[in-house]
Formats: structure tokens, sequence, C-alpha cells
């Protein structure tokens, strides 16, 4: 089977309301701004505290934490879907400092990680105000995670390959442009060919074992959505080389049942779970369709439009409406769908999914007295979905864009 169906839950029937959408939107950024304290931190919900952490520190990173919060709000400022009652950069340097605290008392030298460290804090930064001491460190940050061996988007050097088309998209930079190519070139370097699978792929060095993931965070897919964001930057050649590896590993891993896709998590399931599969973004379909958005090639076309139908007979996730593992990330599969076929059937089924989400949305709130303060796991993330819903544009939060329509 294609997923797990106790991971899901039947989709709730409410139609598409607009009004309520633009109220939920709106109720989630003033919850936030009235939630925040002295200090510029949010409290921490219980499905993202670290239990053998203290579970009531506030969080700081841009995955689940204080900093992706920041962008969040400021994201949806800047698109005009709200006016915020306060600056959500006010403590940013401080909250950085925080960041880098919580990185080094864990013996992390990660510190250019996009989503758990430095490099996310001073893009905002720079977006505010920009400068030529601001810019040597970012691209301090990102020369040094050049070689990180995690090779994946949350720690590694895809993050920051991200953070240097971002920039080089902002200010024209050429050292932007030099940078993304060495960290291109390097991930060349590092690619693996597998003969039992017929396919390059990469092995991650992550929280103590080398894996070899598939997936949009952690897996081969996730490190090529950089590449293929910027591929602008590459010469004619090289980018050849890299979408035909491209297609064919996502064609040569997928597994296909009656004209519905699902991608498996690892290159090689262990014994006993080579047919479990997940279906979020973070594990599955969803994060493949989301990857490859803007990918060039038709080749994958048939493959995705089968991913996007997977996940609609698979309905909502159970884990809420979160962007990585929930109804909200996997709904942006259907709005990346929608921008490259044009098909309205998946704008529908972006906003039945958002309707649901508010749904559970409200039901957690509920039974923990909170929102979920965070980007990527939280409310925040959703309702930039939500927004995203209203327009009918894909635009994965952090991933597809950072300095949003006042860039």
């Amino acid at each position: 089977m294609l997923f797990d169906p106790a991971r899901h839950e039947p989709l709730q029937t409410f139609a598409w309301d607009e009004a309520r959408v633009r109220q939920f939107i709106t109720r989630i950024v003033r919850e936030t701004e009235a939630r925040v304290s002295p200090d510029g931190l949010w409290p921490t919900h219980s499905n993202d505290a670290d239990p053998e952490e203290n579970p009531r520190a506030p969080l700081t990173p841009l995955y689940h934490g204080a900093c992706g919060v920041v962008w969040a709000l400021g994201y949806l400022e800047a698109l005009g879907a709200v006016e915020l009652q306060r600056d959500p950069l006010a403590h940013a340097a401080s909250l950085r400092a925080s960041n880098r605290a919580w990185l080094e008392a864990d013996d992390n030298s990660f510190f250019g990680s996009l989503m758990m460290g430095e490099t996310p804090w001073l893009l905002l930064e720079y977006g505010r105000a920009p400068g030529e001491a601001l810019a040597r460190r970012l691209a301090g940050l990102i020369e040094g995670n050049i070689d990180n061996p995690t090779r994946e988007l949350m720690w590694g050097s895809p993050g920051t390959l991200l953070a240097a088309s971002f920039l080089h998209e902002r200010t024209g930079d050429e050292r932007w442009a030099d940078l993304f190519r060495r960290s291109a070139a390097q991930l060349a370097s590092e690619l693996k060919w597998s003969d039992e699978h017929g396919c390059h792929y990469w092995t991650q060095d992550l929280y103590g074992r080398e894996v070899a993931y598939l997936d949009g965070v952690h897996g081969f897919v996730g490190t090529v959505l950089p590449l293929i964001r910027g591929r602008h930057l590459l010469d004619a050649s090289s980018w050849s080389e890299w979408e035909s590896r491209i297609v064919n590993t996502l064609q040569r891993t997928v597994t296909l049942e009656d004209g519905a896709a699902n991608w498996r998590a690892l290159l090689t399931m262990p014994a006993g779970r080579e047919k479990s599969l997940l279906m979020q973004l973070c594990h599955g379909a969803p994060g493949f369709i989301v990857c490859t958005a803007h990918l060039p090639s038709r080749e994958l076309d048939p493959l995705l439009l089968a991913g996007g139908e997977a996940i609609w007979t698979a309905g909502p996730l159970a884990k809420g409406s979160n962007l990585c593992h929930g109804t909200g990330g996997n709904g942006y599969a259907f709005l990346v769908l929608y921008q490259r076929t044009g098909e309205v059937k998946w704008l529908e089924r972006a906003r039945a999914f958002a309707m649901h989400g508010i749904a559970q949305s409200e039901a957690d709130e509920a039974a923990h007295g909170q929102l979920r303060y965070s980007l990527w796991t939280g409310d925040l993330g959703f309702a930039i979905y939500l927004w995203d819903c209203l327009r009918g544009e894909a635009a994965f939060p952090t991933l597809d864009v950072f300095y949003g329509a006042a860039a």
C-alpha cells in the first residue's frame, strides 16, 4: 500500500470559505503577536518540545522556533496578508545569540544550518539592513558549510546553497553565484551510484548514522531543490547533467500502484519495512512534488500527477495542519500541480485540505490551550499555506521564497 491509513483521517467536507480563511490567518497572527514574551520568544508547544531537554525551553531555529515565527510574520506582512502591530525583528540579535548558544550546548558546530542555525537569522538582518559586514558573515557561513557531510537541506550545504540563491536573487552580487557554483560542484563530487537501483544518490552523516535518504528534508529530492531553483547560475552542460540525474533517480525509486505513486524514505529500506511508505512532506510524495515544482523537464509530470492522486486518496494527515508532516504540507503538493497543469481540480483539492486544516488547528488549540508557534511544524506555516490557497500560488515558505513581495 502507498500509505498507512492509520496516519490519515477522513476529509471533512467544508465548503471553501474565503472570509473564514482570511479571518483565521488574522487570528493566528494576532494571537502570535499577543503571546510573544518581553525577550521575543514564544511558548513551546508540547509536540515540538524535546523530552531529553527542558521541555519548557523556548525554541529559536527557523524550523520550529522563534526565527521561523519572525520570518512568517514579516513575510505575511510583505505579501499584504496582514498588518503587524509589533516589529518581529526587534529581538533578532539576542535571539540569534541564543540560537548559537543552543547549538554550542549540544556540541554542534553546524552554525551555517539553514533550518537550525545562524544563516536564516543573518538573512533576516541582511534583508532589513544590508551591509558588507553582514554579507561577509553570511559568505563565511555558506563557505564553511560546503564540506558539511550531512548533505541534506536541514543542516548541510543544500540549505546554504539555497541561501546563496536567495542572496544572489536579491542583490545580483557575483560572490553568491560563486558560492552557489562551488557548493553545487562539491555536491556533484559526492554523488554515489547504485548498481542495484540504477541511479545516483547521496549519503547523509546524520544524527550519528550514515543513511541514504531520498526525501524532501533530509534526502535526495530536498538536496536537488536548490539546484533546480538556482539552475540559471550553472552552465548549460552542468545543468543538463543535473536534470538527467534528477529525472532518473525519481523514476527509478518510485512505487506505483493503480495509477497512484509514492516514494520511499530511504534508497534501500530495512528488511521487513520495504513496503512501509509515509505520505507527508518530509517523507513521501508531497515532498517530491514540492521539491521538483520548478523542474523544467516534463518527463516526471505523469509521476508527479500520480503522486497527487495518492495524496488525495490518503486524505489529510492525522498529525495536524502543519507543513512538515501535516495537512498543509501535503496540500502544497496540490498547489504545485495546479501551478504546473492549470487544472482547477488541484486548486480545489488544496482548498479542501485548507478548510480541513483549519478545523485541525482549532481542535489542537483547544486541546493544548495554545497555538503552535512555529513555521515548519505549526500554525504560522499553515497560515502561509492558507494565503497561498487564497491566491492560488505555490510558494513554499523558505524553500521557494525568503524575502517575499518586498524584495
